[in-house]
């Protein structure tokens, strides 16, 4: 392993509190309500007063979801903002929804608890993921230590086949683009950092990519600034050129410049109180 990736490494290791606290916040907010996402508007802020939910109306699934697809389902949904953070996840509503029973949700959720994507509160219920500003910022901190040298290794060792896959993934951000398609458009740009992290061939980094892209998709939805890009829309084009290039100090520099541009379009001064539909997760 490159030394730089074993001082990073290191590192994280050193704050794996810092590391558990992020995933703890996601964790149990899933392990409850999180493994399809309640498919009825009426949710909760973990800090707000729980308003009594109706009777599901909704028919279960023809055939009962796996717990891949039900983990996919919530993930996306939080890729796509279309899962606010402090969102409350109703266990019994998730099973009926997905056709599965409420052990299987509960699985689902522990592994999505376990990514820090939901917040397990005793007595409460489980609640998607509300960042703090610190832990926002910790989000940052880490990816600036993580994706330059990652963009390093990809340009140092970049096939023509894995150059033409990141240009296909920026066509497709550039099409949600002009359909306006802000959901799309966020979860794209996410994916396109674990398209790397997964071309290096580095498993740790990939997970690493793989929690910390919905992490920041959580933080992005709490705090960016209204009408804000999720991405600069040329730095990813650009970054692909110098890794094409084998420039590996152009294409650390270039990821290096990338992510301040995001952490430059949050407001860490307020959070907005989002209310997701979570019928149309699963519809």
């Amino acid at each position: 392993m490159n030394v730089c990736i074993q001082q990073i490494c290191g590192f994280l290791r050193m704050n794996m509190v810092s590391m558990r606290m992020l995933h703890g916040i996601f964790v149990y907010k899933i392990a409850r309500d999180c493994s399809i996402i309640d498919p009825f508007p009426s949710c909760e802020k973990p800090l707000s007063r729980a308003s009594a939910m109706p009777a599901s109306k909704v028919a279960a699934p023809k055939a009962p979801f796996t717990n891949e697809e039900i983990y996919g389902r919530i993930q996306k949904a939080v890729l796509e903002h279309r899962l606010a953070p402090g969102t409350k996840l109703i266990e019994e509503r998730l099973a009926e929804v997905s056709g599965v029973s409420r052990t299987k949700i509960r699985e689902v959720l522990n592994k999505l608890a376990h990514e820090g994507l939901v917040e397990l509160v005793p007595n409460r219920g489980a609640f998607i993921a509300s960042p703090s500003v610190q832990q926002a910022r910790d989000v940052f901190v880490t990816r600036r230590m993580i994706e330059p040298e990652m963009a390093r290794l990809l340009s140092r060792t970049a096939t023509s086949a894995q150059v033409r896959a990141l240009r296909k993934h920026v066509r497709q951000e550039g099409d949600a683009r002009k359909q306006n398609d802000r959901p799309a458009i966020i979860r794209l740009s996410g994916e396109f950092h674990v398209l790397i992290a997964e071309m290096i061939g580095n498993e740790i980094l990939l997970r690493m990519m793989r929690e910390l892209a919905p992490l920041t998709c959580l933080v992005i939805t709490l705090y960016d600034k209204p009408n804000a890009p999720a991405c600069p829309h040329h730095e990813h084009s650009d970054l692909i050129d110098a890794i094409e290039a084998h420039d590996e100090a152009k294409a650390a520099a270039s990821m290096l410049e990338h992510l301040q541009h995001i952490e430059a379009t949050l407001n860490f001064d307020e959070v907005k109180d989002a209310s997701p539909d979570i019928e149309a997760i699963f519809s």
